[in-house]
């Protein structure tokens, strides 16, 4: 048997996940982590970043992160395994690496679903002050968790809903849009979102480069759809087209929805970059000055709504995440225990780090800064690893067959350069976040070499 076979089939009882998910499984959760109105909340920030060319840094962001997109369905077909790059590179560039692989992802795993409570929380505090965002927050960690624990299919088919709910709102706003559009016409021009809004000046390359660096966030979760090749039946070609389907949906609902709000958006990018305070709200403002506070008040519910159903999804990766490394035993080993085929002590331990995560940063008027500063290095990190495993895999070890030089080099080198520019445009609280939490990795990695030493 070969090393991928041995890798892919445990044969151990109580440790084994179900087989139930189909190709519509995979992009929900994909597309519920990512969300589809992600642009929402980021809008006016890239407007103002890109000098008015919104439209054209979702468009390069896109691109950029389907060199990941391409990395992984590359290595999913050949490590179809729960815990994605951390069995990626484990297979790849050896143990080590896909330890600090896993224990970087894990970061992300773990944080981006306690932003998206948080999220969730703080929008229904606004509908509904009297309760605290605190325990909205907590109420969103419950609910979900139980839907997890109930297992992938159930939380699947719920996730259906939720999702086809969001994707009615969005195809709401983009009527919407388009009758003011032709009724009214557009606030700028109608090639500026693509070009620029000329109000800071020449049309500048850098300034829309500099924007995707926070754009390619928007992204972070279609990853997630690998996690669950274990679960999936048709074999992993599925799991591969899943992902690389999820990404150019998301690109073409992005895409879409910055252009059409960019056109609306009476605020010049120059306005919107003098008035920071503005540019969070800048996309519900167009809104409503446009459309009406109707379509505001549609969207809010459906991002609170969506933002607990894209932590459910994150959440149902972060288990599985723990339960691979618990199987491998690079962390405890009751982590890969399963009942009923659903790793639910890996999924309760995921839930009990988010909730006091999301819980804690609710109650802080900076929370929310502070964990959104530290979620995206781990993403980041761990993308970087996933490029280096396809060299490791096909080029360096030519376990793949014949090596393509343009799949198997060009692809996951460009990728990696992607990724690591992103990290250093990234914030300096992040990145020293992201080192402390490298560096102790490192250590447990240590303390297990250590411990199997005498072993040896």
């Amino acid at each position: 048997m070969s090393e991928t076979q041995t890798a892919t089939r445990t044969g151990d009882p109580g440790h084994d996940l179900r087989r139930s998910l189909g190709f519509r499984d995979l992009v929900v959760y994909g597309l519920l982590f990512i969300a589809p109105m992600a642009p929402v909340g980021v809008f006016g920030t890239l407007d103002a970043k890109s000098h008015g060319a919104v439209a054209l840094v979702y468009v390069v962001a896109t691109v950029a992160m389907a060199f990941t997109a391409f990395s992984y369905a590359q290595m999913v077909r050949v490590v179809p395994r729960a815990g994605s790059v951390y069995a990626y590179a484990r297979v790849a560039l050896g143990k080590e690496a896909g330890f600090i692989a896993g224990w970087m992802a894990m970061l992300d795993y773990l944080l981006i679903p306690a932003v998206a409570y948080l999220f969730s929380g703080i929008a229904m505090n606004a509908l509904v002050p009297e309760v605290s965002r605190w325990v909205w927050t907590a109420v969103a960690v419950v609910v979900t968790t139980v839907l997890n624990l109930w297992g992938v299919r159930a939380a699947a088919r719920v996730g259906f809903l939720v999702l086809a709910m969001e994707i009615v709102v969005l195809l709401v706003f983009m009527v919407s849009a388009v009758v003011v559009l032709a009724r009214d016409g557009a606030q700028r021009g109608w090639l500026s979102p693509l070009s620029g809004d000329g109000s800071q000046g020449a049309f500048a390359l850098s300034a829309v480069l500099g924007a995707v660096s926070v754009a390619v966030l928007s992204y972070l979760g279609f990853d997630a759809i690998a996690s669950f090749a274990e679960e999936v039946t048709g074999g992993s070609a599925k799991v591969a087209r899943a992902v690389l389907f999820c990404l150019a949906l998301a690109g073409v609902l992005f895409v879409a929805q910055a252009y059409l709000v960019a056109l609306l958006e009476p605020m010049s990018s120059a306005e919107l970059a003098a008035q920071p305070g503005k540019q969070g709200s800048a996309f519900y403002d167009a809104v409503d000055v446009s459309v009406g506070s109707w379509l505001h008040d549609l969207v809010a519910v459906s991002k609170a709504i969506g933002a607990a159903f894209a932590a459910l999804a994150g959440q149902a990766a972060a288990g599985r995440l723990l339960f691979a490394m618990g199987r491998d035993r690079r962390l405890p080993r009751v982590l890969s225990r399963t009942d009923a085929g659903v790793p639910r002590v890996a999924l309760l331990c995921a839930a009990v780090i988010t909730l006091v995560a999301a819980v804690w940063a609710a109650r802080r008027d900076d929370g929310m800064d502070h964990l959104v500063s530290v979620v995206d290095i781990g993403a980041l990190t761990a993308f970087t690893l996933l490029h280096a495993s396809v060299v490791g895999w096909f080029a360096v070890r030519r376990r793949g067959g014949a090596v393509s030089w343009w799949r198997h080099v060009l692809v996951p080198v460009a990728g990696a350069a992607v990724t690591v520019a992103v990290i250093v445009e990234a914030s300096g609280a992040a990145q020293a976040v992201g080192a402390v939490w490298f560096v102790v990795g490192l250590a447990v990695l240590l303390g297990q070499w250590r411990r199997a030493e005498p072993a040896r």
